[in-house]
């Protein structure tokens, strides 16, 4: 893909003082839309979109022989696909999602974050479904074609609850899974990368092409407190006192390498992991999405 990403979007922290996730959700996508030349849904319908050079391992049956006989070159025709995949939504609503140093908390950027990836999946003409999950699902909403309103509705009423999800949480999912399509997990992933490297591993096999994406809020990844401090786990409510600046340095090397392990592992099971901040426009993770699923179809 050769397009470049367009210019961020929107402050988060601004988008989510809206607080209409359907406007949030349009704005978001309708930019991004805009930044780029062309909507790029090809793939095999009906409606001629544009022809390109052929190239080798190209289908023959798509050269354009009129073309051929005016230019002496050989091109490919291009069409607006009907892609119809289906596309589920896997968003974390533990409490520990319920953070944020930078004017919107992790929870917040998600949500806002799986409303711009329905109702973009939704243009693109796919079936969309949500799973809200913490230790266990919390609501499920099967992938159609016609539940836009009710997954916009659905995240705009859900809050930050319960704990992690665990094996229970990630064997329910698996076993909501038929068809193949595209699996979208939303979460902080405090959770050892080999544990999730072994729960997303269980969707690719049930035939489902996975994206992981890591909501990081950027206090996470740099300690910035000066002043000795009581940290409270959002989760389990254990607190443990700190002085920041005398762990700052071992913290992020240990953080790095949490990231970098994650991404290991998931790669080892097919997995796409990308890692994004909540000061980040969301156009970005967008951008992101967009590359990974155009190459998804491409392979399929």
């Amino acid at each position: 893909m050769s397009r470049t990403p367009p210019m961020g979007l929107l402050d988060p922290a601004v988008l989510a003082r809206i607080g209409d996730l359907s406007l949030i959700a349009r704005t978001v996508v309708e930019g991004f839309m805009h930044g780029l030349h062309r909507a790029p849904k090809l793939g095999h319908s009906t409606e001629f979109a544009e022809h390109r050079p052929y190239q080798p391992g190209d289908d023959l049956r798509r050269l354009d022989w009129r073309v051929y006989g005016r230019t002496d070159r050989f091109y490919v025709k291009e069409y607006e696909a009907d892609t119809n995949v289906s596309v589920l939504l896997a968003l974390d609503i533990s409490h520990s999602m319920d953070f944020g140093s930078a004017g919107v908390t992790k929870f917040q950027y998600a949500r806002m974050l799986a409303a711009a990836f329905a109702w973009f999946s939704q243009r693109q003409g796919d079936r969309i479904g949500l799973v809200l999950y913490a230790e266990g699902i919390r609501l499920y909403v099967p992938p159609s074609t016609r539940h836009l309103s009710l997954i916009l509705h659905s995240l705009e009423r859900a809050s930050p609850e319960g704990s992690g999800g665990g094996i229970d949480a990630n064997d329910a999912i698996t076993e909501l899974l038929g068809r193949s399509g595209i699996t979208v997990f939303i979460s902080d992933w405090y959770a050892t990368p080999e544990f999730v490297r072994q729960a997303l591993g269980q969707v690719r096999v049930r035939g489902h092409d996975v994206i992981a994406f890591h909501v990081v809020d950027p206090a996470e990844r740099s300690l910035p407190y000066d002043e000795a401090a009581s940290f409270e786990d959002l989760e389990t409510g254990e607190r443990l006192s700190v002085v920041p600046e005398t762990l700052r340095e071992r913290y992020q090397t240990a953080i790095e390498a949490h990231f970098e392990q994650l991404s290991t592992e998931l790669a080892r099971v097919g997995v796409d992991y990308h890692r994004v901040e909540t000061q980040q426009p969301l156009d970005a993770a967008l951008y992101q999405y967009l590359h990974r699923r155009e190459a998804l179809q491409r392979v399929r």
